[in-house]
């Protein structure tokens, strides 16, 4: 019977290579295991797979008493103030290209860009939303604030002079001008930051300011700060791009035809 029992093992290799496998895997799964262990137990962290979504900043909450405190912050350029029913808020840089889009100065960046963002004028369907936001403003019906991003890297001389020409009283006249296609140039390849260029900067905008008051207050440094302090603001407002706006609480990140927007700025005006 042991013969036979015996006979009856060597004759099933398949069971003999099913136990040499299995045999195998178990041997792997302890390697693993000990490995393992003393690495935790060297204090080496072990890292998880997070996936893309899990990595990303928790966006802040933004109510209205967030967007009326933009109106009190003395560094913002501000047109109006925080009682207003409808409060606008762009986050810009001078220099960006989608930003230059969303002034509608710009016609041919525009149609450069991308036939979505070709002006009605031009015969396409993008209607510029600084353009309706300015006349907002000037009819008495909404304050705008301007806060400077750092989005595209050489708008640091063309928002002090949006500051200085606010002092003037005529921000949109620096503002129109600097976002025309000739403004675009200037800032990306004359001016860029350099505070040696200040004399060319008021050259550009000696028909819409003071040239002389421009160039002084350009050259006195006095707007460095508010630079830092808007970046620094907009981040706080969940901003991390140029453009960015707000239609009182209701976000819109990126160049948005006013289109997609008038119905937001129509029902706080309501």
């Amino acid at each position: 019977m042991a013969t036979e029992g015996f006979k009856s093992v060597k004759y099933t290799p398949a069971l003999v290579i099913l136990l040499i496998i299995a045999s195998f895997f178990v041997g792997m799964y302890f390697t693993k295991a000990n490995y393992l262990e003393k690495k935790l137990g060297t204090g080496t962290t072990v890292t998880p797979v997070v996936t893309p979504s899990a990595q990303q900043p928790t966006a802040p909450t933004i109510d209205i008493n967030t967007i009326k405190n933009v109106f009190s912050n003395q560094d913002v350029i501000k047109l109006g103030n925080a009682d207003s029913k409808l409060l606008l808020v762009e986050v810009s840089d001078p220099s960006c290209p989608y930003c230059h889009v969303a002034s509608g100065k710009n016609p041919e960046l525009n149609k450069q860009i991308g036939t979505q963002f070709t002006l009605v004028a031009d015969g396409g369907t993008y209607i510029a939303p600084v353009g309706e936001m300015k006349k907002l403003v000037e009819a008495g019906k909404a304050s705008f604030a301007y806060i400077y991003q750092n989005g595209h890297g050489n708008g640091e001389m063309a928002m002090k002079s949006f500051y200085c020409a606010n002092e003037q009283g005529k921000f949109w006249q620096a503002h129109d001008k600097l976002m025309t296609n000739a403004g675009y140039e200037l800032i990306n390849t004359v001016v860029k930051n350099d505070k040696a260029s200040s004399g060319k900067m008021a050259d550009f905008l000696s028909s819409a300011l003071d040239k002389t008051k421009l160039k002084a207050c350009l050259d006195s440094g006095k707007y460095d700060g508010a630079l830092a302090s808007n970046q620094k603001l907009a981040t706080s407002l969940g901003i991390n791009g140029t453009p960015g706006f707000f239609i009182n609480t209701t976000n819109f990140a990126g160049a948005y035809s006013w289109t997609d927007m008038k119905a937001a700025a129509d029902a706080a005006l309501k």
